[in-house]
């Protein structure tokens, strides 16, 4: 019985920085971590390799896809960018929960074939999962249906993102009016379908708002966890300055509910900085 936790990335200026290992000590803190940085461009081995020494072999990184293979090629011919990606990923070994595909909006039903294409094709030595964001997927239960068959047939994850308390009620500050340009703005969803399930969960700058929001979460996870599913579930807020503890405290909430999950570690500490 597993309960992994994280943010969407592993260095933020609100939190505590040390002058190295700023991975290593995010891992102190949570023990799952969403990999964007891996959206713009394939990293190298030697940096890939860098990471895995930072973290402990049970550390999940979900990595997402480079753009190149999900925006600007939308999966059609990309079998070399695909094989270059997981060759340079390896170094994380265990490390790598899934391959996080994530679709643009104007990815629709109608691309459900590339889809069924791509992930028919990709290398089974990966687990996969896949966010969209068209609204059709969350809107029709007939074509979320189709969707779930198109993941099944490979036992893929869909990853939702979670917006419903960011849009709650107006936005009240910058980073609120900036999280509603660009977050989607989609039905809830709550269905798992592997032995895996990953919920993005996105809150307000408000910290009681985010924290009540969740508990919908907190019983999701509190049930998947009783049907032997290892879920992991990424804590945002508009700015994320409040991110990396909201992701401790939602697994305290559940672990209150599961007394038998193991605790998280504890944070290092981090040296203040000074002049010599």
């Amino acid at each position: 019985m597993r309960l992994h936790v994280g943010c969407a990335q592993w260095t933020h200026p609100a939190w505590p920085q040390p002058s190295r290992s700023k991975l290593q000590a995010y891992a102190s803190w949570c023990n799952a971590v969403e990999s964007n940085t891996t959206f713009y461009a394939t990293p190298s081995p030697s940096t890939v390799a860098s990471w895995a020494a930072q973290t402990s072999s049970d550390f999940r990184f979900v990595v997402k896809l480079p753009q190149l293979i999900t925006h600007e090629r939308r999966l059609t011919n990309v079998d070399a960018d695909l094989r270059a990606f997981l060759t340079a990923i390896e170094p994380l070994g265990p490390r790598t929960h899934v391959v996080w595909i994530q679709l643009p909006a104007a990815f629709s039903p109608t691309d459900l074939g590339t889809l069924a294409a791509f992930l028919h094709q990709a290398p089974r030595s990966f687990r996969y999962a896949v966010e969209v964001r068209h609204r059709a997927f969350f809107d029709d239960p007939r074509t979320a249906g189709l969707l779930e068959q198109v993941l099944a047939r490979v036992d893929a994850e869909w990853i939702p993102f979670d917006t419903v308390t960011l849009f709650s009620r107006e936005a009240t500050s910058y980073a609120e009016r900036d999280a509603w340009m660009k977050k989607p703005q989609v039905a809830r969803r709550t269905r798992a379908l592997t032995a895996y399930p990953i919920v993005r969960y996105i809150g307000r700058d408000d910290v009681s708002e985010t924290v009540d929001g969740w508990d919908y979460l907190v019983e999701s996870v509190v049930a998947w966890l009783g049907e032997g599913r290892s879920p992991t579930i990424f804590l945002h807020t508009p700015d994320n300055a409040e991110a990396l503890g909201l992701a401790r405290r939602f697994y305290d909430a559940v672990h209150l509910r599961v007394p038998s999950l193991a605790p998280l570690p504890s944070p290092v500490e981090v040296d203040p900085p000074t002049l010599f």
